[in-house]
């Protein structure tokens, strides 16, 4: 049996500007095991991504096994190791332990409308659940896609936006909270779009990713826009270390976010978290 903390060793292959203070690493797994071990993630689940003599941090994979043999991650530059992990270039070799946590029940939503509201690099782990949407179109009914950030330097993935808008049966609305000379888009906070956009909640999931207080208000917006409890998922960030449910910094009463989460129905989270 593998030791679950050793990571992985992978090859930058990738390193590109996705945002201001934002990159996209893309890795290659060196091994069998870790190629093996990468095969079938799952959109939702999440990785640690070590620079070697530095440390590790979790990410969400933000990308899928059908659209790239190799993992990627968006990696904002906010503290030791990960303005360590920027400044690594193609070709450095780096850590991944993983595959971690559990995944959104794509299969569950089958034949559902799916709402999809992120703000800022928390539109990471939400990426995958497009892509898989998209590559299995018939399997969904209509996709409504909310992207949104601070400033419009600060959006993620906006090469893509493209591609998403123009797929059969989909929509795409972006909003930035403030403008700049050269944004042309809708202005102002995301909650507000949401309100113009007014997705319906039947026969629909909504999932949403982001800073902790735009999920609190977002949330709070979708109950009144009549999405049941049920219908809204989530990714909870707390201050993972292990990964393995084992240290217990990222335990919320009796669930441990690495490994009973991260992604979370507000059902399930209203068990444990009285004021979400």
């Amino acid at each position: 049996m593998s030791n679950p903390f050793l990571p992985f060793v992978g090859t930058l292959t990738e390193v590109r500007d996705l945002a201001l203070g934002i990159r996209l690493l893309r890795v290659r797994l060196e091994d069998e095991a870790g190629r093996a071990a990468f095969a079938d993630y799952r959109p939702g689940q999440f990785a640690f991504l070590s620079a070697f003599g530095v440390g590790e941090v979790p990410f969400g994979l933000a990308s899928t096994p059908a659209r790239s043999a190799e993992l990627e991650f968006a990696v904002a530059r906010v503290g030791t190791v990960t303005s360590a992990l920027h400044n690594l270039e193609v070709g450095a070799p780096v850590g991944v332990r993983g595959p971690m946590g559990n995944s959104f029940p794509m299969e569950e939503f089958r034949g559902r409308n799916l709402v999809i509201i992120g703000g800022g690099i928390g539109f990471a782990p939400l990426r995958p659940v497009i892509q898989y949407a998209l590559d299995h179109r018939a399997d969904y009914g209509h996709l409504t896609i909310l992207a949104a950030a601070r400033a419009p330097n600060l959006l993620v993935f906006r090469e893509e936006y493209e591609e998403w808008a123009s797929a059969p049966d989909t929509e795409l609305h972006v909003t930035v909270d403030v403008g700049d000379e050269t944004w042309t888009g809708n202005v102002g906070l995301v909650t507000e779009l949401q309100a113009k956009v007014a997705p319906s909640p039947d026969n629909a999931i909504a999932i949403t990713c982001g800073p902790p207080i735009m999920i609190k208000f977002v949330v709070q917006l979708l109950q009144k826009q009549g999405f049941a409890p049920e219908q809204i998922y989530t990714t909870l960030e707390m201050k993972m270390k292990c990964g393995l449910g084992k240290c217990g910094r990222c335990n919320i009463g009796e669930r441990y976010v690495c490994v009973d989460g991260p992604v979370f129905s507000h059902a399930q989270i209203l068990q444990f978290i009285d004021s979400f």
